[in-house]
């Protein structure tokens, strides 16, 4: 049985002095370069003392010395039971593939399954991986100027907009072949785990770096690791892997990483708490340059950037595009589908042409993130079709990033936003969200995003009051919520914006619903109603309509609104008056389209041609409010459908008529 600690003999300590002599180091120096946190076991090393043989041999290894030189009866180089036998002199090549197949079923268990959020049991990673491409350009730290951006249009303002201007994509397995130090950033979600397991699996079925050993550690389990044991070492970690693997002989991975044979892949640096960070990247650091010959690829969330990694090239994972929506979508349904290949291919054929509609874009702005693809598709299959309240799926989304994600995957976070209730994170997001889309303000300067984040603050109870003390509760927050889940996020240098646009408008929505529910008055609504021409509101009518508990006054006010776009010009209530007849012939929902082809029969001046089609607009908008599955009564639904399109005239008739809305609850005198 191999000893589980060494001591020096007094030769041994003599001559480890005279190296340790020449290093010019302390024992606290000495100490660091092994990763561990005291120098106890330095000194016991020096006196003769028992030593934890991983520590033992690492130390004499930082001095160059044999350790089986300065040992007391070194133990012999036998395995114990159950452990694989290989000669540490043996052929390097011979090496590899002998412990390639030593640890094939290790690494294969450790990296060869996904567990997928709603999903009970684990998927092979082969049966639903897609090919990831990088961005060699970090988008965010590109520097533009805040009017630079003002170019983009609203529509454009999504995850994948400015990471698609002037971006070379490159495929990520080619960036780890061309990089030997690597470092993946990306935004929560968008597949950095699954990349390195995928690395993992190939490296250990020979299509990948063949020549190598795959490692994969969990950094957020190595620092959870060293915090119970009280010493930090990658190396000691590693070969604590190994060794589950039959693997006893450290000079196996010593031979392998001097050698350069080794492809470590390092996850989650952003996962590690911040109190352990600056031991974690001093490892990274020592291991990636005492064996710079290896591959070495770590993961980190994008607003963790500044976690900085000396001499690693940084990269950015790429949104999905369409090749690989589609790839996904058809690996999706036919792997988790439990019915037949075929019925699984039709159903992915389906979710692709659903996809491409026009009412379903916001959908496909999320799927170019794996993470939302994964619950897109899942919702597909069980309801056979995209949600039709758009309000319920954000939500979950919401849910998902701002608490789920991190619990699914056990992470721990350690700033003060993760204090923060839900309730308070929705409330938070959701005043900011409202200060920018008021203003047309899709990107906001840094300085802008703390202020607005200040201001909630303040309104907390017991909330700081001291403007510096205010200031960088303001800048811990916002970098909190990059971190955490990415809603803000930093697209240029100090230039913020949501995420993707779908949440500032729903945060807005449900900010005007949450006022309306407080007050129990209609001015929350009339504010909203006040923007019902302006076509970038129009997501945040078909959102508020959705989330309210009864929509009647919110459809009466914009009715209202509606027809008081032409009441003052009577030569366009004079061609309301002609083309009632026609209007009352069809349905509601074919009239507007109609009655814009009349127009030529019509001489309308440039300035009514453009009242004219802000009041069509406005009214298809009242009419997908209608149509869309929102709360509201039949007697308004009729009402409204009755009075659609019709002159001032008409309308006082109707209500002289005895038609009269006597409230906003729905009832018809």
């Amino acid at each position: 049985m191999v000893k589980r600690s060494l001591k020096a003999s007094f030769p041994g300590i003599q001559q480890a002095k005279r190296a340790f002599a020449c290093k010019g180091w302390t024992q606290e120096n000495l100490a660091g370069e092994v990763g561990l946190k005291t120098r106890q076991s330095v000194w016991r090393f020096f006196t003769g003392q028992p030593v934890e043989r991983q520590v033992f041999q690492e130390l004499c290894l930082i001095l160059d010395l044999d350790w089986r030189e300065i040992a007391i009866d070194p133990p012999a180089e036998f395995p114990e039971p159950g452990e694989v036998a290989i000669d540490p002199v043996t052929d390097i090549d011979t090496l590899v593939q002998q412990v390639r197949v030593q640890r094939q079923h290790k690494v294969q268990a450790q990296c060869g399954t996904l567990q997928l959020l709603n999903i009970s049991r684990p998927v092979k990673i082969d049966d639903l991986y897609i090919n990831v491409n990088i961005l060699e350009e970090i988008p965010s730290q590109q520097w533009l100027e805040l009017a630079d951006l003002q170019r983009f249009t609203p529509q454009a303002c999504d995850r994948s907009s400015l990471e698609a201007v002037s971006q070379t994509q490159m495929a990520g397995v080619k960036a780890v072949e061309i990089y030997s130090k690597l470092r993946v950033l990306g935004k929560p979600g968008t597949g950095k785990t699954t990349f390195l397991q995928h690395l993992a699996v190939r490296c250990n079925q020979g299509s990948f770096a063949a020549n190598r050993v795959p490692i994969f550690v969990s950094l957020r389990d190595f620092a959870d690791e060293f915090r119970a044991a009280g010493e930090v070492s990658l190396l000691s970690y590693i070969f604590d892997d190994f060794h589950t693997s039959g693997i006893s002989n450290l000079s196996m991975l010593e031979t392998l990483l001097q050698e350069g044979r080794v492809l470590l892949l390092l996850d989650g640096l952003d996962e590690v708490l911040a109190q352990d960070c600056k031991a974690v990247i001093n490892e990274i650091r020592r291991l990636s340059e005492k064996y710079e010959k290896n591959l070495f690829v770590v993961t980190c969330r994008t607003a963790a950037k500044a976690l900085n990694l000396r001499r690693f090239t940084d990269v950015e994972m790429a949104p999905f595009g369409q090749d690989q929506i589609v790839e996904f979508a058809q690996k999706w349904f036919t792997v988790l589908k439990k019915t037949t290949f075929q019925a699984g291919q039709e159903q992915a054929v389906q979710f692709v042409q659903q996809l491409g509609l026009s009412e379903n874009i916001p959908f496909r702005r999320l799927a170019v993130t794996p993470l939302f693809l994964h619950l897109i598709c899942w919702i597909f299959h069980h309801q056979g079709k995209f949600p039709s309240k758009r309000a319920e799926f954000y939500k979950q989304c919401l849910e998902l990033l701002l608490s789920k994600w991190d619990e699914t995957k056990g992470i721990e976070r350690d700033e003060m936003y993760h204090g923060f209730l839900l309730p308070q994170k929705l409330k938070l997001l959701s005043q900011v969200a409202t200060v920018t889309f008021e203003q047309g303000n899709y990107f906001f300067e840094r300085q802008a995003i703390e202020q607005h984040i200040g201001d909630y603050i303040r309104s907390l109870p017991n909330a700081a009051i001291e403007p510096e003390e205010l200031q960088l509760d303001s800048e811990e927050i916002l970098k909190a919520i990059e971190l955490q889940h990415g809603l803000l996020a930093e697209r240029v240098q100090g230039i913020f914006s949501f995420g993707d646009q779908i949440f500032q408008e729903y945060f807005t929505a449900r900010k005007i619903v949450a006022n309306y529910n407080l007050h129990a008055s209609d001015r929350a609504l009339e504010q909203l109603v006040s923007h019902v021409t302006e076509p970038r509101w129009r997501e945040i009518f078909l959102l508020t309509v959705a989330m309210l508990r009864s929509a009647d006054s919110l459809v009466q006010m914009m009715k209202q609104e509606i027809d008081a776009i032409v009441a003052q010009d009577p030569y366009l209530q004079k061609f309301l008056t002609w083309a009632a007849p026609q209007s009352r012939a069809e349905s509601p929902y074919l009239t507007a389209t109609q009655h814009h082809s009349t127009q030529s029969d019509w001489d309308f001046s440039p300035e009514q041609q453009e009242i004219l089609q802000r009041y069509y607009d406005a009214n298809q908008l009242l009419l997908d409010c209608l149509n869309s599955n929102s709360e509201v009564t039949a007697a308004v639904r009729q009402e409204i459908e009755a009075a659609l399109l019709l002159s001032q005239k008409e309308l006082e008739e109707r209500e002289w008529g005895g038609e009269t809305r006597n409230d906003r609850t729905g009832s018809v005198n």
